[in-house]
């Protein structure tokens, strides 16, 4: 980079942007994603749309190593993977017995975010490229456990990673009643299309800032999945099928009353709207496709495909909205919902479990490949004191 291009004023910060959360602030460069406002997001120059039907190996490989397998480079990269996801036995047997017996009324995430601490006390090799893809091929069986274990559905199933990452999720899962088909074509389509969304939310920010002070790759993502159990960040998708299910109806009429009277009142319309976005979110598009071909039937899919024409229309009709357009979470717990996964408390883990890898890739990145190698330096942003006159104490 050239001295002028790296003196390049790149964003003015003025005093009324200071307590806003860093939104909009540039402070790092991001090599895995983007979210174009008008395009969606797009893996390493991908649009979301190509990829969402690759097997799920393959993106994980495209945001590793920043180009997509050829045939022979995914059968290799699927053995890796498999191989990397047996935990020796005596570990996988303290990290099975560890989850447990954790509490029953602490939040699936909160198991999770136990999960990935236990695994990196256990199993941690302490270099972050190895550490990342040993994270990504061993969480299905994390994942699966917490939810056999905290739902009472029995023991763990053993894992079978020469299945598939996404087969075996579901096979070590055996959810009662589901149509293991049908939710393990889902589930392919959510890992895919939950792995990354740029470098600057919260969740993916908080495991990059945290790595950048040489924490472990399984300390950062337990702290990354930590900024996402939030209410705020993660659990939108749980937020939306309980915004679906107020609205009580499948009445077109109704619904957009329902929307109308939930907006006046100043209550957030769920699933609608994006912070960079300014047109449907593509990840919705793909959604609502798929629930043609998984669940057209059901009635709360009916409902979201109602409501995603009936909502956009009262949005756009005020001005001050800039998206009225649905976004990824619209429609993603109705369909997990319609595959057999009722629980909606366990949605935010499914996110998790499909973005680990993509900021397990952006950490690599910044701690091995940033600035020709030196990885990004530690983050340490200032502040600015506030109603801090300096003073003394007085003495006698």
């Amino acid at each position: 980079m050239s001295e002028t291009a790296a003196k390049k004023v790149l964003f003015e910060i003025t005093e009324d942007l200071l307590d806003t959360g860093l939104r909009g602030f540039p402070v790092s460069t991001v090599y895995t994603s983007e979210v174009d406002p008008g395009e969606g997001l797009h893996y390493v120059g991908y649009p979301i749309a190509d990829l969402a039907d690759l097997d799920p190996e393959a993106a994980i490989f495209l945001l590793f190593y920043k180009k997509l397998p050829n045939k022979r480079e995914l059968a290799r990269f699927k053995r890796e993977l498999a191989r990397r996801a047996k935990i020796p036995t005596a570990d996988r047997r303290q990290l099975l017995k560890l989850i447990s017996n954790l509490p029953e009324k602490g939040h699936p995430m909160e198991w999770m975010i136990a999960g990935l601490s236990f695994a990196g006390m256990l199993t941690k090799t302490g270099d972050y490229r190895e550490d990342g893809l040993n994270v990504v091929a061993r969480m299905p069986e994390i994942v699966a456990a917490i939810y056999r274990v905290r739902s009472g559905w029995g023991r763990p199933i053993a894992s079978k990673p020469r299945l598939g990452l996404m087969e075996n999720f579901v096979q070590m899962m055996g959810v009662p009643g589901a149509d293991a088909a049908k939710l393990t074509r889902l589930m392919r389509v959510f890992y895919v299309l939950h792995m990354d969304h740029g470098g600057g939310n919260l969740s993916t920010f908080v495991g990059k800032a945290v790595a950048s002070g040489k924490s472990d790759m399984y300390a950062s993502l337990g702290a990354a999945m930590a900024g996402l159990y939030g209410p705020l960040h993660g659990r939108a998708n749980q937020e939306c099928l309980e915004f679906l299910e107020k609205a009580g109806t499948n009445d077109p009429d109704t619904i957009e009353q329902f929307v109308k009277d939930e907006f006046a009142a100043g209550r957030s319309i769920f699933g609608f709207g994006h912070a960079v976005l300014r047109a449907e979110d593509p990840r919705a598009g793909i959604q609502y496709e798929l629930g043609k071909e998984l669940c057209p039937n059901d009635p709360l899919y009916q409902r979201a495909v109602v409501m995603r024409e009936r909502a956009v229309k009262v949005l756009k009709a005020n001005p001050k909205v800039k998206n009225p357009y649905p976004n990824v979470d619209a429609v993603s717990g109705t369909l997990l919902r319609a595959c057999g996964l009722a629980d909606s408390e366990y949605y935010t883990v499914l996110f998790g479990l499909a973005r680990c890898s993509g900021i397990a890739a952006q950490i690599v990145d910044e701690r091995l490949v940033h600035r020709n190698g030196k990885g990004v330096a530690i983050y340490r942003p200032s502040d600015i004191p506030v109603n801090q006159t300096h003073r003394r104490l007085k003495k006698g």
